[in-house]
Order: structure tokens, then C-alpha cells, then sequence
């Protein structure tokens, strides 16, 4: 009985050691840098959007697939998902490239809200949420704002 109970306590003390290993981790930088047409079907717009996404931390992310959504001006207007599979070394980036479905509607609502806004809008705020998925613990979730830039309306046009 001993023995078991020795066994027992030594088992939950290397597990309780292997998760303090894990800790609290710095999260992840994502940014939108590219995002490319590619042929749809149908009522939906697709794209490749590629992220650089940083690790400020002193372990490797493993990851085997991922997930985005991005809201524009507030509005989910895009998700996809990739079985993509690499590391984002530590202290390090990769560039992770998911394909992503943006339904008619979607572009509809954005276009609809875009025109019958009252003062002109100089920039489109945007959010990406998503998930690298990993082995056991890994992976890590990630969110990151912005906003592009409009031209300007008022001012001509340049030759």
C-alpha cells in the first residue's frame, strides 16, 4: 500500500512539474501582411491571407493547422482555416498562409455600411482572432488590430 501511495505521489508530482513548465506565456504577435484573390465559387469572395506571426517567447510554437476570422469595422466578414503545419521559433517569425471565405453578404454589409456613412471615413478598422493549434499544450491564440488607410476623396486625383 505504501509503495502505490509512493508511486501515486511521485506520478502527480512530475506532472505537477511538467505543467509548471509550461507557465504563462507572452501572447503572440499576428499582422495581416498580404492578402492575395483566389478562385471562388459561387456567392463567396476567397483569399490567402498571410500572417507574420511573432513568438516573444523562449519556446518554440509547434502548430499543425489554423484558424482565422476577420471582423471589419466590427463585422465577422471573413474565417478560414488551414491544415498547415511548421514552427514559429523562439525569439522568432513565420510567415503562416490560411485560405479564408468571405461570404456575398458580407461584402454587401460592408459596402452598404461604407456608403451610407454620413462624414467621410479616412481608415477601415480591422481585428484578426485566431488559433495555431498544437500537439498536447501547444498552439497558442492570437488577436491583433489595425486599421487600413483610405485615399483621400476630396483631394484630386494625381497624373
Amino acid at each position: 500500500m505504501k509503495a502505490i501511495a509512493r508511486i501515486l505521489l511521485l506520478s502527480v508530482a512530475l506532472i505537477l512539474s511538467a505543467c509548471a513548465g509550461l507557465g504563462p506565456r507572452t501572447p503572440v504577435n499576428v499582422n495581416v501582411v498580404g492578402v492575395e484573390p483566389t478562385q471562388g465559387a459561387g456567392m463567396e469572395g476567397r483569399f490567402l491571407v498571410k500572417l507574420r506571426v511573432q513568438n516573444p517567447n523562449e519556446q518554440p510554437i509547434e502548430f499543425d493547422g489554423a484558424y482565422v476570422e476577420l471582423f471589419v469595422r466590427g463585422i465577422r466578414t471573413a474565417s478560414g482555416v488551414s491544415d498547415e503545419r511548421g514552427v514559429v521559433p523562439r525569439f522568432g517569425e513565420s510567415l503562416v498562409t490560411i485560405p479564408v471565405t468571405v461570404p456575398v453578404s458580407a461584402l454587401v454589409r460592408q459596402a452598404m455600411s461604407l456608403a451610407s456613412a454620413s462624414t467621410p471615413i479616412a481608415g477601415i478598422d480591422y481585428e484578426v482572432k485566431g488559433k495555431l493549434s498544437g500537439p498536447l499544450f501547444g498552439g497558442a491564440n492570437f488577436q491583433s488590430k489595425g486599421e487600413i488607410s483610405l485615399p483621400d476623396r476630396a483631394s484630386p486625383a494625381k497624373p
